[in-house]
């Protein structure tokens, strides 16, 4: 009696943890980081205004650097960015972001974003003609 108490135990257990597993890699799926920014901040192709924004990766197995910009309430997407590996010796322990400075009173422009726990994180392409606003 007590094996089959043990046993069923153990199924509940092992069914128990699998019904939270998804939800605990959706965020680690994609990413999901939300941001305020102060000031306005360049990213290919526009410029955010200062406000708090949602940085997700795309949900898709074929590429891992398609980067989604939302609002806070994930109700508008502001943009769909392909980006480029850009790798750290040491994984950070909290997000990252890193800017580009611009000349004149043109706002920073976002480079590279680091998720924690990941040495590569994803590096915005911008043309040479971003860089002349």
């Amino acid at each position: 009696m007590p094996t089959l108490r043990g046993a069923v135990l153990a199924v509940c257990t092992v069914l128990f943890c699998a019904t939270l597993a998804p939800g605990a890699r959706a965020d680690q799926w994609d990413k999901k980081t939300i941001v305020t920014f102060g000031d306005a901040v360049e990213i290919p192709g526009q410029v955010l205004p200062a406000g708090t924004y949602v940085f997700k990766l795309a949900d898709t197995l074929a590429d891992r650097h398609i980067v989604q910009i939302w609002n806070a309430d994930e109700t508008q997407i502001f943009a769909t960015i392909r980006t480029i590996p850009n790798t750290r010796f040491e994984p950070p322990d909290k997000t990252i972001f890193e800017f580009d400075e611009r000349s004149g009173d043109s706002p920073r422009a976002l480079k590279v974003w680091f998720y924690p726990g990941d040495s590569t994180g994803q590096e915005f392409i911008y043309s040479r003609y971003s860089y002349n606003h």
